[in-house]
């Protein structure tokens, strides 16, 4: 139940929790932020990028005539395979824009980056081609579905999907003593498992060791794309290693396929993975160095729930500390131009030129530079250089608002709530054009940071 000697300010609901406030967001939160958040919460998962946009099946089917190419002989043969994965890349695209066009533009907005929090926590990249042919599915079909159900399904969905598959080479683990292996001299990869130990559930200080990491490697062998494009996932026993696992203390019989979900539930729903995703969510949405005690209520919240996200969610939006009124978090470069377009009412147009915007301010689309993700820190995103990038972007956003925006105190006041402070209103006021006045107003310090 939420505290009633606390101030839920609307504004922090929409720039701290959401992506962001424009024109007649602050309206729309009303006089209850908290129940305007928690109406978000939905078991249905969060809202979806619209339009005509690739599914996971479909795209293997793609995926597979592409390999199929192999190495083309004959220029007939190279322009084809050119073409196929020219093709892909364009979807990839295609994925980026209606996803950054969600974000700009949608009224569920804690949603939205509850759901890009998990994105980043399971992150797969498009700096390997591979994996970047299904980073858009992967979103879609693994991660926001998901994000308000039970942690363990979310993390079956996201280490099941072919993105993730790809990503960390676990199409390319094969069991030393499987049938497999004997036939073609296939070894055994750990990227997948250990991945999922040291990032996506217990953590480094989990108390795990190499031998658990082996055993468990062992026990997602098999785990696979399937050969036809009506489902996402394949188990081939012929690559499964076989045999019963001993994975942190616990003995796995044999089992197939379900040896390694067995596995990964366990570790899923694992005390250490509650503390160490409830640090990381009070990181994200509130401080670098967050209270102790919102980290201690999301991990009972976690604990007693057992995994159950809307519940954590519902803890995070009740919690005190989540709503202190000043802001310390700085924006990453994609948080930056989404929540810069919903301030000046502007719709994301051109993917190659928000690419290439993104590229410049450090954080390219669906490429985060290992399975780490994306950080999420000042000391990452606030430097000098970053600054000086955000501002030539913030002139030339800035020069294309303005013939729309007549009013930029009134544009100010809608973006910043009771977080406009005297200085850059006055600035904003005073300013020689409408473009400066809108450049002052993405580059104040209560615009970059939420």
């Amino acid at each position: 139940m939420a505290d009633p000697g606390v101030e839920r300010s609307p504004i922090l609901a929409l720039t701290r929790f959401g992506m962001g406030a424009g024109p007649g967001d602050l309206a729309r939160v009303g006089s209850d932020p908290a129940a305007w958040l928690s109406a978000q919460i939905d078991a249905a998962g969060a809202p979806q990028p619209q339009g005509d946009l690739t599914t996971g099946p479909a795209r293997i089917a793609e995926f597979d005539a592409y390999r199929a190419t192999g190495r083309p002989r004959g220029d007939a043969a190279r322009q084809a395979r050119q073409d196929r994965r020219r093709a892909i890349v364009q979807d990839t695209n295609d994925e980026f824009l209606a996803r950054i066009r969600l974000a700009a533009g949608t009224d569920r907005g804690f949603a939205e980056r509850w759901s890009l929090f998990w994105s980043n926590w399971f992150t797969v990249s498009a700096v390997k081609f591979n994996s970047g042919a299904f980073v858009g599915p992967f979103e879609r079909e693994a991660i926001r579905p998901h994000v308000f159900g039970r942690f363990e399904d979310l993390t079956l969905a996201a280490e099941q999907h072919p993105a993730m598959l790809l990503y960390l080479d676990q199409t390319r683990s094969a069991g030393p003593n499987s049938r497999a292996a004997t036939r073609r001299n296939a070894g055994l990869n750990e990227n997948l498992a250990r991945e999922i130990m040291e990032l996506h559930t217990v953590g480094t200080d989990g108390g795990y060791s190499q031998a658990d990491v082996t055993e468990f490697a062992r026990a997602l062998t098999g785990w696979t794309l399937p050969r036809n494009a009506d489902r996402t996932f394949a188990f081939r026993p012929a690559v499964h290693e076989p045999g019963e696992r001993v994975v942190m203390g616990k003995t796995y019989p044999a089992g197939g396929v379900e040896q390694g979900r067995a596995i990964l539930r366990d570790l899923a729903n694992r005390p250490e993975t509650a503390k160490r995703a409830a640090r990381r969510l009070a990181v994200h949405f509130v401080a670098d160095d967050p209270p102790p005690a919102l980290v201690a209520r999301l991990e009972k919240a976690w604990i007693d729930s057992g995994g159950a996200l809307d519940v954590v969610a519902r803890a995070l939006v009740a919690a005190p500390e989540a709503w202190a009124p000043t802001a310390t978090k700085v924006k990453t470069p994609y948080e930056f131009i989404v929540s810069a377009h919903r301030a000046l009412n502007l719709a994301p147009r051109n993917a190659r030129s928000l690419r290439q915007d993104l590229i410049a301010l450090g954080q390219t689309p669906f490429s985060p530079p290992s399975p780490e993700g994306w950080p999420d820190t000042a000391a990452d995103w606030a430097g000098p250089d970053a600054m000086v990038k955000r501002l030539d972007w913030s002139r030339r956003s800035a020069e294309r608002a303005e013939a729309t925006t007549p009013d930029p105190v009134a544009t100010a006041e809608a973006a910043l709530g009771a977080r406009l402070g005297p200085r850059t209103r006055t600035a904003v006021a005073r300013a020689e054009s409408r473009s400066e006045a809108l450049t002052l107003l993405l580059m104040s310090p209560e615009f970059q940071r939420r």
